[in-house]
């Protein structure tokens, strides 16, 4: 569908931005439904988010957001109302325009991702989970995996204020099955990497895949590349892999939900 004065806008909003799929994914998926609708990548660097976000509020024409790092718990802040899974985490990924102006968000990477994980044959029934990351994303996971079944969650993170964050928020909800771990155990079906190391090729390896048993799935929230250097390294050492891409491509049916897109 041609851009129009008519067409309606949506933003993804990073820092950085160039490794965003969901216009790829979302534009589509307008398309598929016949909505005269674009999104687009905003680059919003973290000390000018407020900026940019009141500037997209402002524009009339805008209905809706969709949130990548590192701004997911700071756009919390931009919501008028929260969802309860929103709430609980403290971390939106989405917002959209209600019909009286508020702003509305709410939260699926972690429901994307347990999506995800059940489209591939995975299910978090059971499993001990070794979880990367105690940001926004990381926290999503978290409570959705253990709301899936997970059998216990331990989290490594080297900022210890997010990760006690993290610790207090889902111990509060499942105690005795959440946990802090120095890095990731022999004692692991299922290893998770929620943090950005693997945009840039020269990152570190957020765990080592070796420490791993052998059956262990290792999945990696990063869809730029969508084989990481972790992903990589697992692979080579014959360990089965899970890419980030599943955790968006399961998102898009709560996204057409959310902005109430037609079916």
């Amino acid at each position: 569908m041609p851009i129009s004065g008519r067409t309606r806008l949506f933003a993804v909003l990073g820092d950085p931005i160039a490794q965003a799929k969901a216009p790829a994914l979302l534009n589509p998926l307008f398309a598929e439904s016949g909505v005269d609708a674009v999104l687009v990548p905003v680059h919003a660097p973290a000390d000018r988010l407020d900026d940019v976000v009141r500037g997209l509020k402002a524009t009339a024409n805008l209905d809706g957001l969709l949130v990548t790092v590192p701004h997911k718990l700071a756009m919390c802040a931009h919501a008028d109302e929260l969802s309860d899974t929103a709430t609980l985490l403290g971390s939106t990924n989405a917002l959209r325009r209600e019909p009286d102006g508020r702003w509305y968000g709410d939260n699926f990477d972690g429901a994307g991702f347990v999506r995800g994980l059940a489209a591939r044959g995975h299910d978090p029934v059971g499993l001990r989970v070794a979880l990367a990351g105690a940001g926004g994303a990381g926290l999503a996971i978290a409570a959705a995996l253990l709301a899936g079944g997970a059998a216990s969650l331990t989290v490594t993170d080297p900022d210890r204020g997010r990760l006690d964050a993290l610790l207090q928020r889902l111990g509060a909800r499942w105690p005795d099955r959440v946990a802090a771990a120095a890095a990731v155990g022999a004692s692991t079906d299922l290893a998770v990497n929620a943090t950005p190391l693997g945009l840039d090729p020269a990152d570190p390896l957020p765990f080592d895949p070796a420490l791993l048993p052998p059956t262990a799935l290792v999945a990696d929230i990063i869809m730029t590349p969508a084989e990481t250097p972790l992903l990589r390294a697992a692979a080579a050492i014959g360990r089965p892999t899970h890419p980030g891409i599943h955790m968006l491509d399961q998102q898009l049916p709560l996204y057409r939900t959310f902005f109430r897109l037609p079916a």
